[in-house]
């Protein structure tokens, strides 16, 4: 009398769709998220026919509608501004310096900003704008 051995042979299949189910778990979770991780101060861009800059090569200086001033997101009192300033171009060295000012703020506000960076020795300063829309 024969006996007759199973042989198993390894299944070549790999089941994909647990990896499936959690990729798409996780393109929800960056799809709902992504939005509120965009950092920024809230400001009315004024508009113009020149193209934007990328402003993350540099410092971006923000001055909201209440004349808040923000310097890489982070607010900084008035007084402080100078010396915050000078800290951060330490570290971010010959990095051009960018002002963002909402379309509200008096004119003479932003003038008062940027003679501030041109004191520190700065020269390399620009104002950021938002592009006219063409329809």
């Amino acid at each position: 009398m024969r006996k007759f051995r199973r042989e198993y042979h390894p299944m070549a299949e790999i089941n994909v769709t647990n990896l499936v189910d959690v990729v798409l778990v996780l393109l929800i979770i960056f799809m709902i998220t992504a939005p509120m991780m965009q950092s920024g101060v809230d400001i009315k861009l004024p508009k113009s026919s020149e193209s934007p800059r990328d402003v993350s090569t540099g410092i971006v200086v923000s001055i909201t509608k209440t004349q808040q001033v923000y310097i890489d997101n982070y607010k900084i009192p008035s007084d402080q501004f100078e010396a915050r300033l000078k800290t951060i171009r330490e570290v971010k060295k010959f990095r051009p310096v960018y002002i963002r000012a909402d379309q509200t703020v008096p004119y003479g506000v932003v003038m008062d900003i940027m003679s501030k960076i041109k004191k520190m020795g700065i020269q390399n300063v620009g104002l950021v704008t938002e592009p006219e829309s063409k329809l």
